[in-house]
């Protein structure tokens, strides 16, 4: 359904990565050559407040979703490290203060994806699309204060999508947690800060990693044109 509104953190064995494999670029798209991060990563130690306890990794009755967003004409609003732990942070914020269980999540410059499970009192998503609407808010108030344009359109619409199939919801959590991957920000996607890579390889047990990464994402219908 389409709505329009306006770390390198240790692995699952203890080891962290090395940091000349880290993110060197932050946009996503043909632009990308614009900002060159350092080559330490941070953020991910800041964010880490935020992270879920632990992957649930089953259906929740009262509905599972995947959740993409993009920036309006898919400007790279969010291009720096600073812009895109605020918008990580507020995703990871935001989705807690609704009682929604994240359990996959990627950010960029100019788009983001997530998977969560609505509350149990909920249904039908009910706080879906008040959730984002604040998410959005928040982000491009801080966006357009920091660029002095106040009132600028930031954000396009959200689509999401109900998940029902377990297979089908296993193989969208690999699409997310790999998506810096495929956006060729990162080799290695627990490299990049702003996805939930670090988190699910810490987090879950080595059974669980190796079965959702060995799930594959490459026929998986999901909008990322970015």
């Amino acid at each position: 359904m389409l709505h329009d509104i306006q770390m390198t953190g240790e692995d699952r064995h203890g080891r962290r990565p090395r940091p000349n494999n880290s993110v060197s670029n932050l946009e996503c798209g043909a632009n990308g050559a614009a900002f060159k991060a350092p080559s330490t990563l941070r953020s991910a130690g800041a964010l880490h407040k935020y992270w879920p306890h632990a992957p649930l990794h089953r259906l929740s009755k009262s509905g599972t979703y995947f959740v993409t967003s993009g920036t309006y004409l898919k400007r790279h609003y969010f291009k720096n490290r600073e812009a895109l732990d605020l918008l990580c942070g507020k995703l990871l914020e935001i989705t807690k203060g609704y009682s929604w269980t994240l359990e996959a999540w990627a950010v960029f410059s100019n788009h983001y994806h997530f998977i969560a499970h609505s509350p149990e009192e909920e249904q039908n998503a009910q706080s879906l699309s008040q959730m984002v609407g604040l998410l959005h808010e928040k982000a491009a108030k801080w966006a357009n204060k920091r660029d002095n344009a106040a009132g600028r359109k930031v954000w396009h619409n959200f689509f999401e999508t109900r998940l029902t199939y377990f297979n089908s919801y296993l193989a969208r959590l690999n699409y997310v947690h790999q998506n810096p991957v495929k956006h060729g920000l990162v080799k290695v996607a627990n490299h990049y800060p702003w996805c939930s890579a670090a988190w699910f390889e810490r987090s879950a047990t080595t059974a669980q990693v190796k079965t959702i990464y060995g799930f594959k994402t490459d026929k998986i219908k999901v909008f990322d044109d970015y």
